[in-house]
Formats: C-alpha cells, structure tokens, sequence
C-alpha cells in the first residue's frame, strides 16, 4: 500500500525559516525533518521544527531531526532525534 504522502522542502519567502523535509498526507498532517551532520542536537538546530509546530498545532504529527550520533532519544521540547543509521542498511 503507498504511503499517499507527498515529500515538500519548506522555505519561507523571506528565508527567515527552512525545513528539510516535510512529508504531507492529503488531509495536510505533516511530519517534519531536519538533517544534520552533527552528532549533538541544540536549541539553534530545533528553531525551525518549533516555528512550524507553533504553525501548524495539531496536524503536525511529530519533528525530529536526523544526526549522525548514536543514539535516539526525544528531547524536553518534544523533538525527536534519530541516528540517520537507524533508518536502514
């Protein structure tokens, strides 16, 4: 069965806000990622996902950001961050 999601990088018109994927199910609840090429994840790197879930509220379904640590985890304001080598072989 597909996912019947459509995949969308975000920028706004004013570059004050950049997303690098989020993935949109066609009753508009979103997931949003970020990518970094960091093991640690700070307050600067979630900055964007909370702008968004401060748009969106309840049809954003969840934000983490993708690292290149070692470990998952969910942090205090509710981001997730996932070791891009726990997504597959």
């Amino acid at each position: 069965m597909p996912a019947e999601a459509t995949v969308y990088h975000l920028r706004t018109r004013n570059g004050d806000h950049e997303i690098d994927f989020i993935v949109q199910r066609a009753d508009h609840r979103t997931v949003a990622l970020e990518v970094k090429l960091s093991t640690n994840v700070t307050d600067t790197d979630v900055t964007h996902l909370k702008w968004l879930r401060g748009q969106l509220g309840d049809d954003l379904l969840d934000a983490a950001v993708l690292t290149t640590g070692q470990h998952a985890y969910r942090r205090s304001d509710g981001i997730a961050v996932i070791p891009a080598a726990l997504l597959g072989p």
